[in-house]
């Protein structure tokens, strides 16, 4: 199937000028234009499957939050960045975000488990495109980037340091504290530690001295230091906004297409293509891993086994939607910058059912090669075994919704698979301005 497809592009290609490809650096469009009725004609594609590819790019541009007004502005973006690196913002002043989240290699850790100030019992999801998700975590238990972001900090076995002291050390060191109200305005009087102490966080256990600090504080001082948290993952929300894959060479192919440019549809190997024919036909990949960023935004059960062996006792979605509405700085809370509408009614209606049980989101496959290793507990080593489990289901373990019929074995040759994940490599777009990639010299802009 490979050398018919691949013989007509090179004779056709041979008849234009013999240009080298683009750059991958070619200007993407902002939006995606919709699948024409009366797709072009791509040799070796039906119709369908043209139509079909068409809606996986271009890529958007990534969009601003509403619920965080600050998700576009550069100061804020500044400080998120600052921040990202700093590991003075946890217990043990040796975790930041990018202990886990690193930077070269590609925004996660390599580990089968995220490691902070102790081992955590999911694997650390990279950061590429995250201002394109719906929900956040494995689980979605965040509704928003900056949600997201705030969770890490406070949790015992990743940063460890409580609300009350990332506002003292936003407060007490000069070019933090004018990058932050040079963006959000005055900080509280922090400095009065009588008003407010240097650790607190509300907590169920009462008796915890950090609880005792925050239940001391008056109702309205507390609301200070909430606020004052939430601007903090509103930064970092600003600048994760920033960490975007869209022209990779199956973007090249796909605008060439659009354009009518045979040369250019040499961005995709005769491989590629054919892997991208399985992508949207046969191997049916594109059900769960569908529209630009290559996710339906939701949660599946994709029947991995728990990577220790043993029952599955990750609840997954079923814990993730209670904890999503309960969060204080959900997008429908009192810190959020849009608290009606879709926001609302995003969390608001959210129903929680039995199958929802060990569902795990759908992460995008924008540079999945460079991930590994996979799924929410990096069960599977490489992305071959990624895409031997789906082919057999071997070693699938029992499903907790029993109308599911998505997951099915592929039972593709070792050939489709090896083109299945040529088209995969495709997806590979790991170029980022250098400047995004480490500490800025300063928190604020020059």
């Amino acid at each position: 199937m490979r050398s018919a497809a691949a013989t007509l592009l090179l004779a056709l290609a041979a008849c234009e000028a013999p240009a080298p490809p683009p750059a991958l650096t070619a200007e993407v469009p902002a939006a995606a234009p919709a699948a024409p009725e009366d797709p072009p004609a791509v040799e070796g594609f039906t119709p369908e499957e043209v139509r079909a590819f068409l809606k996986l790019s271009p890529l958007p541009e990534p969009p601003l939050d509403p619920t965080n007004r600050f998700s576009g502005d550069p100061g804020a973006a500044r400080l998120g960045q600052f921040v990202f690196f700093d590991p003075r913002f946890s217990s043990s002043g040796k975790v930041s975000c990018a202990t886990c989240h690193v930077p070269e290699q590609s925004f996660t850790d390599g580990k089968h488990f995220g490691e902070g100030a102790a081992v955590l019992e999911r694997h650390t999801p990279s950061l590429w495109n995250v201002a394109y998700n719906r929900w956040f975590f494995w689980d979605g238990r965040a509704d928003s980037l900056w949600a997201q972001a705030l969770a890490p900090v406070e949790e015992p076995r990743e940063h460890g340091i409580s609300r009350l002291a990332v506002a003292h050390t936003l407060y007490d060191d000069a070019d933090l504290r004018r990058a932050y109200e040079e963006v959000f305005g005055p900080l509280p009087e922090l400095g009065d530690v009588a008003r407010f102490p240097p650790a607190g966080r509300p907590l169920p256990d009462t008796a915890q001295p950090d609880a005792r600090a925050w239940d001391g504080m008056a109702p309205e001082d507390r609301s200070a230091v909430d606020r004052v948290f939430a601007n903090f993952g509103k930064a970092l929300g600003a600048y994760e906004r920033l960490l975007v894959s869209r022209a990779a060479p199956f973007d090249e192919f796909v605008a060439a297409v659009r354009a009518g440019k045979l040369y250019e549809q040499l961005a995709l190997t005769p491989g590629a293509r054919h892997g991208l024919k399985l992508f949207v036909g046969e191997a049916r990949c594109v059900l769960c891993h569908s529209g630009p960023n290559f996710t339906d935004k939701e949660f599946h059960d994709n029947r991995v086994g728990p990577l220790l062996g043993g029952t599955r006792l990750d609840a997954g979605r079923y814990d993730g939607i209670p904890r999503v509405q309960a969060d204080p700085f959900n997008g429908l809370g009192a810190f959020s910058d849009a608290p009606e509408g879709e926001a609302e009614a995003k969390v608001r209606y959210l129903l929680r059912a039995g199958h929802n049980w060990s569902e795990f989101k759908t992460p995008s496959l924008r540079n999945v090669v460079l991930t590994s290793p996979y799924m929410h507990q990096g069960q599977l080593a490489t992305l071959d075994d990624v895409l031997q489990h789906y082919n057999t289901l071997e070693h699938a373990v029992p499903s907790h919704h029993q109308g599911e019929r998505t997951l099915v074995a592929l039972n593709l040759s070792a050939d489709e698979l090896a083109d299945l994940r040529e088209f995969l490599e495709s997806l590979t777009d790991a170029r980022l301005a250098p400047e995004l990639l480490a500490q800025p010299p300063t928190p604020y802009l020059p």
